[in-house]
């Protein structure tokens, strides 16, 4: 069964890629004709309103961009051109449900028709346009598309007071995660750490005094306006947060005052209607969230200042208790949607405490607010990007949190719709089928779009494992058992990925995982085959805890893999672990930068594969789920074979992963 399946996956991937572009999110319907529009000669874009009028110009500057040198801006009236691309308005698109993001886009030889019932509907349209345009070929690939969204809001959120993100670093990744339908940027502001926006309220909130992580760095008002104004050229929500009264030293710190005092409340205030006057935006987030309330006034009284300015609030759940009008983000997993109450999902959307490869799959399959289309009470989700633990830089938060490659799995989730509960899916493969078709697509845009940034994800759909039955182990995590002492072809679970959780992070009550019922004190093993084509040096991604950017996990001890006793062998070798730089530390803040602790931060494992079968056998011990090194012990592996080097990650090719040594 399992060599029929991997046979109908490649045969999909194959016939997919060449007979189409790879569209992401893809489409709700999509008829392809086989044919394609020519972007030579003269090319005629009709904008036939004002509000088609804008995205017109915006076809227009791509078309030229790709070559489309003959390309002009007509009148609703010219019928003169080798290509017209007709956009516009129109009050009535029965297909469309009366969305206002759906559009319909078709593309012939020498007409291309895009219509939707809204601007934001067209852009949406042209994102599309977009990914069907071969700038090799100079060609648009002709289909017929019917497309609307399940979720209003789909987007991300960036702690930017534990580290701080420049301007131009934020709008590089709007403006990419735009192409993708990624509506929404969530700015988190405030926190104990700093406060990151300008003030003339109260100048010295953005003191390098008050600053407690890099001291200096913050927000101008007018980068602010500016940003807000890049974001709706590209038809970008700006959620604005300003925490409180939690997560508010800083404001302490600057101030004197406790923000739930009289005199802090009265700045508060202030500082909340300077906030609604700057940006030009629907909403307000007040977070609420992690904070004994002395004050029970406090939070509807800064509500009703927020709503004086004409926007609506939005605030954590769990939090302060508020009326049904008040948006509420969850973010904790036991607290489920309530009826007549608006929410955004941001539960198990924590990038910190993912392990991209698994948890990108679990992002693929889930349900977002506990259903598969959205409604005005359930009406999307926001992935957040927390950094408890100091990182060094940007780039270093885009790597270790697995964000493009992650915010591409939402964008196709909340776009699409559908799914099933993280108890039911998570981590384990549901359709293989279904997720080879996506990472093929996700893997066609990391090369086309992502080549010069941070994607740390390669493909693992055929990356197949057997994983035993666990065994006790007392507590003894030396302890050896048969499958380490030559009975290597045991029975078990099989198991999809570079990375497998044997218990998920947040255990099976949460997001399933591929042991059913994950006791302590149990050792497990797993193992494949690996057919090489040739006998050569690979690169190894290896690791055996995921290092979340949220804690101060100990680095491993010198000579040791982790904590737990894990340990991998190819070919009965046993593979030595990297030579530590901070070995053993045991941190005592959050201030210490991760260096070689996580994979994706040192150079690849070198590992030498024979020509022919390569038995690959992994130890997974596990004791206590909570320990002095490790406060959330992930109970877990990571092994792919990827090209050797530093660059941009990739899978090696030609190798086949299987536990039956079943050549595909």
């Amino acid at each position: 069964m399992r060599q029929l399946i991997f046979f109908l996956v490649l045969i999909q991937s194959l016939n997919g890629l060449a007979a189409h572009p790879p569209l992401l999110p893809a489409p709700r319907q999509v008829t392809w004709s086989g044919l394609s529009a020519g972007l030579r000669g003269s090319i005629a874009v009709v904008g036939d309103s004002l509000g088609s009028k804008s995205v017109a110009d915006s076809v227009r500057h791509f078309i030229k961009t790709v070559g489309g040198a003959g390309v002009r801006l007509a009148s609703p009236s010219a019928t003169s051109g080798r290509l017209i691309i007709s956009i516009a308005l129109e009050p009535h698109l029965p297909a469309l449900r009366q969305n206002k993001e759906g559009y319909q886009l078709t593309v012939s030889p020498n007409r291309i028709t895009l219509k939707a019932l809204t601007t934001t509907g067209l852009f949406w349209g042209y994102r599309t346009l977009q990914q069907l345009t071969d700038s090799k070929t100079r060609s648009i690939a002709g289909c017929t598309i019917v497309d609307l969204p399940a979720f209003p809001i789909r987007g991300f959120m960036h702690d930017v007071v534990r580290s701080f993100i420049p301007i131009e670093t934020l709008k590089r990744q709007i403006d990419l995660l735009s192409h993708y339908k990624i509506n929404t940027f969530h700015w988190h502001l405030t926190e104990d750490l700093a406060w990151r926006l300008q003030s003339e309220v109260v100048p010295r909130l953005t003191d390098s005094s008050i600053t407690a992580r890099f001291a200096g760095q913050f927000y101008t008002q007018q980068q602010a306006r500016d940003l807000v104004s890049f974001c709706k050229q590209r038809h970008v929500l700006v959620i604005p947060e300003i925490d409180m009264p939690g997560h508010s030293a800083a404001f302490r710190r600057a101030t004197g005052y406790d923000m739930q005092s009289q005199e802090g409340k009265e700045l508060a205030r202030r500082l909340l209607r300077e906030v609604c006057a700057l940006f030009d935006v629907p909403y307000l987030h007040i977070g609420t969230d992690e904070v004994a309330f002395k004050d029970s006034l406090f939070v509807p009284e800064m509500a009703r200042v927020v709503r004086d300015c004409g926007k609506d609030v939005i605030g954590w759940l769990p939090g302060a208790r508020l009326d049904k009008k008040m948006i509420r983000q969850l973010w904790m997993s036991t607290v489920k949607p309530t009826a007549g109450q608006p929410v955004i999902d941001s539960r198990n959307l924590y990038l910190n405490h993912f392990s991209t490869q698994a948890d990108l799959i679990s992002v693929f399959q889930r349900t977002i607010c506990d259903t598969t289309w959205g409604s005005p009470e359930r009406l999307g989700a926001i992935a957040c990007v927390w950094n408890d633990r100091k990182q060094q830089n940007e780039t270093e938060i885009e790597r270790l949190n697995g964000f493009y490659p992650i915010m591409l799995a939402v964008a196709e989730r909340a776009w699409r719709g559908g799914g099933l509960p993280e108890t039911q899916s998570g981590t384990v493969v549901q359709n293989p089928l279904d997720f080879a078709d996506f990472e093929d697509r996700l893997l066609a845009h990391k090369r086309q779009h992502f080549s010069q940034l941070t994607f740390p994800y390669v493909r693992q759909s055929n990356i197949h494992w057997r994983i035993s039955a666990p065994f006790p182990n007392q507590g003894k995590l030396e302890a050896v058992f048969p499958p380490e002492q030559g009975a290597s072809d045991f029975k078990g679970v099989d198991a999809t990925g570079g990375t497998v959780y044997l218990r998920h992070v947040w255990g099976p009550d949460v997001v399933r995982a591929y042991l059913t019922n994950p006791q302590p004190n149990h050792t497990v093993y797993a193992y494949t085959y690996v057919y090489s084509p040739r006998a050569q040096t690979v690169g190894a991604w290896i690791g055996f805890h995921n290092y979340g950017r949220s804690e101060k996990d100990a680095s491993p001890p010198q000579g040791q893999w982790d904590y737990k006793g894990s340990n991998i062998w190819v070919n009965d070798r046993a593979l030595i672990p990297p030579r530590w730089t901070n070995a053993g530390l045991h941190p005592l803040d959050s201030e210490q930068p991760y260096t070689d602790e996580p994979y994706e931060n040192r150079s690849t494992e070198l590992v030498h594969l024979k020509k022919g079968w390569n038995k690959v056998l992994i130890k997974v011990p596990v004791g206590n789920f909570k320990t002095s090194a490790y406060r959330l012990v992930k109970w877990m592996f990571t092994c792919v074979f990827v090209k050797p080097g530093n660059g941009q990650p990739a899978a090696v090719e030609g190798l086949v992963y299987s536990p039956d040594k079943l050549k595909r």
